[in-house]
């Protein structure tokens, strides 16, 4: 049965989330199935040093990662980071909340949009993700194949500018 679609979604900064509830995130051997980089523990210090890149992506460029919400609840992060000369979207969801990435990358999208820096975004994928049709129907088309940090990667790109594909 689909989860109802919640009624009010927020993005608010990762340092707002308790460490313990994201430590447990990262955690789950689910989201290691998709995500080839993900390696080893996370405890608190691991979790203070993810919080702390992320926000040095805020100091340096403007934007970053946040921390997704939905009704209140923390349901994951994702955001743009600046990668050379794109803007990368990630979104790593709470295995619950799987079903909330169309809606989030809508609303990310939505932003990306109103966003004069932002002329296209990138999207990375492992060859393990075999459900891309949502990504694709929003009117990203794969551009590469990529090696980042020794993985393999399918990189997307999704106009965001004028012109670009619909929301």
């Amino acid at each position: 049965m689909p989860r109802p679609a919640p009624t009010h979604l927020a993005f608010v900064r990762l340092s707002e989330i308790s460490r313990d509830a994201i430590s447990r995130h990262m955690s789950d051997p689910r989201l290691a199935e998709h995500m080839p980089l993900l390696h080893g523990d996370w405890d608190r210090a691991r979790c203070e040093a993810f919080i702390s890149a992320k926000e040095a992506c805020w100091d340096r460029d403007g934007l970053g990662h946040w921390a997704f919400m939905a009704n209140g609840d923390y349901v994951g992060w994702g955001g743009f980071q600046k990668e050379g000369l794109d803007w990368d979207f990630g979104l790593v969801l709470r295995p619950q909340y799987f079903g909330l990435g169309i809606a989030l990358t809508r609303k990310a999208l939505a932003f990306a949009r109103s966003d004069d820096r932002i002329p296209y975004v990138t999207f990375l994928l492992p060859p393990t993700r075999k459900h891309v049709r949502g990504l694709e129907r929003l009117g990203a088309s794969v551009v590469d194949t990529i090696t980042y940090d020794g993985e393999i990667f399918m990189k997307y790109r999704l106009e965001t500018g004028p012109g670009g594909a619909a929301s």
